[in-house]
């Protein structure tokens, strides 16, 4: 039996309702704490990847390129992420055994598995463009040059990579693609401003494309792009066989052909101003003109010869000259061997072998005077110090430097027609940023507007809405608070008056 003097005392925290209203705050605390972390998360930006094969006449570099999914006025923004130089020469050497061809490329390719990450291996485009030295393997043999695609194309498909094709690409278009790198580096395909036209030298062409200000009266010479919503009329051109390896064996035939007049019997003896003073090295006639980029080689004496160095800079240009006809023009105005070529105004960017041996020679930023009186003294210099001064490049690559700077200060001066007063205008470069100056990643550019965009992360509403959905919840549960407190302080006075 109860003592009659207690009163048992209801805690008001006990009631259902109460205990509803708190359960119901909690959950809602909770909620609010879990759509703040998810909301203001960090995105995780998605990308995609691509790889560029750069099959080139005296090697093959592999490019790895980068972009985010989602791109920016229909074109993606592309970074190069990795570079990758197959060991070995380039593939058009491989005319005789075809499948080395594609062995070749297995080391860097399997360098690309590990670089892109394995759940993008699938969708990850894989392009091999070949420039001047298949196309004159396709000159020569046809058949041959099929069969080394083939071998390359054999051994791409063997990767876990979206394989696009394998194929020689115009000297046009090697031009206008690195038009496209050299600008978008450079970001003027993303700016209202002037863009930079682009020279290219390699072992066996050379390329040059601008914008120009006057009209292309040569259909050959025109390429249109659209890029970043902009359309652009390019003048390009891209002269087989000189590119600075393949012109050497043209500039060195036409001094055997003058020297096999005179002299007719015996091994014969090439004085050459344009390799240094106390050069002199036996050749054979395969190394030298094995090559379709001169025309009747049959007529050329089969014998051997001793190439000798003469050092004599000013009769070295004489003597390059020679490689350019500028004699004929059908056009208003012409580069050389009769091809249509507006006045060179604006900016340049001039890369590759125009880099290398500039660079090489220190040339990159002087006056074109002075680039002639430096390689005059440069080409003057005695083979046996030249090699001593320089005992870890290749005494080839060596020999080379001075007639190749000259072959380039006179491509550009009597070839192309820059002078003294806009020669300031040509910049030497290897790089922009981080990503090399070349074809491949203005190719790589164009050919992402052919690959989809993927949607972005996005947060888990809109800005506006997630601010207005935090402010009403919170609204919401301070309502419950005050609904709770009420109800507490209700239930505690009416205890008391029981308690009364």
């Amino acid at each position: 039996m109860d003592d009659p003097g207690e009163v048992q005392v209801r805690n008001p925290c006990h009631r259902p309702l109460f205990i509803f209203l708190t359960v119901v705050i909690s959950l809602g605390i909770i909620t609010m704490v879990s759509i703040s972390v998810v909301q203001n998360k960090p995105l995780l930006q998605k990308y995609k990847y691509g790889i560029v094969l750069d099959a080139g006449s005296s090697h093959t570099s592999v490019f790895i390129y980068e972009w985010p999914a989602e791109k920016e006025n229909n074109t993606g923004m592309v970074k190069q992420k990795h570079t990758c130089n197959v060991k070995g020469k380039g593939i058009s050497s491989y005319s005789a055994n075809p499948e080395m061809a594609g062995t070749s490329l297995q080391v860097c390719m399997e360098e690309a598995k590990q670089i892109i990450p394995a759940y993008r291996h699938r969708e990850t485009p894989v392009y091999l463009g070949a420039t001047a030295g298949m196309r004159l393997l396709k000159m020569e043999n046809e058949t041959a040059s099929g069969k080394v695609l083939d071998s390359v194309a054999h051994s791409l498909q063997m990767y876990p990579f979206s394989y696009q094709g394998a194929r020689i690409i115009l000297g046009q278009e090697e031009g206008a693609f690195g038009w496209i790198t050299v600008n978008y580096l450079s970001e003027n395909l993303r700016k209202p401003t002037g863009t930079l036209g682009a020279l290219d030298l390699g072992g066996a062409s050379t390329q040059i494309t601008f914008v120009p200000k006057h009209e292309i009266e040569s259909d050959n010479n025109s390429i249109n792009f659209r890029l970043y919503g902009n359309d652009y009329h390019l003048y390009t051109h891209s002269f087989l066989c000189y590119g600075k390896d393949q012109i050497l064996k043209i500039f060195m035939a036409e001094k055997l052909r003058s020297t096999f007049v005179v002299n007719k019997t015996g091994p014969i003896e090439i004085k050459d101003p344009c390799f240094h003073p106390g050069y002199k090295v036996n050749k054979t006639f395969q190394s030298l003109f094995d090559t379709p980029c001169i025309e009747e080689v049959n007529t050329l004496p089969n014998k051997d010869l001793i190439h000798v160095g003469l050092g004599n800079w000013s009769m070295c240009q004489q003597s390059v000259r020679k490689v350019f006809n500028t004699t004929i023009c059908k056009y208003s105005r012409c580069s050389f061997n009769g091809v249509f070529q507006p006045s060179v105004d604006g900016n340049f960017g001039a890369f590759s072998a125009f880099y290398f041996v500039m660079n090489y020679l220190n040339l990159t930023t002087d006056t074109l005077d002075n680039a002639k009186q430096k390689l005059t003294t440069y080409c003057s210099i005695p083979w046996q110090k030249i090699v001593e001064n320089h005992p870890n490049i290749k005494e080839k690559y060596l020999a080379e430097y001075c007639f190749s700077g000259t072959y380039i200060l006179t491509l550009l001066e009597n070839g192309y027609n820059f002078t003294s007063k806009n020669w300031k205008d040509i910049q030497f470069i290897k790089k922009i940023g981080e990503s090399d100056a070349g074809w491949t990643l203005g190719y790589m550019l164009n050919l992402t507007n052919m690959i989809p965009a993927e949607a972005p992360d996005t947060p888990l509403m809109p800005y506006g809405g997630y601010v207005t959905f935090m402010l009403l919840f919170s609204l919401l549960i301070l309502f419950l608070f005050f609904m709770a407190y009420m109800y507490f302080c209700r239930s505690t006075r009416t205890t008391q008056k029981d308690i009364i």
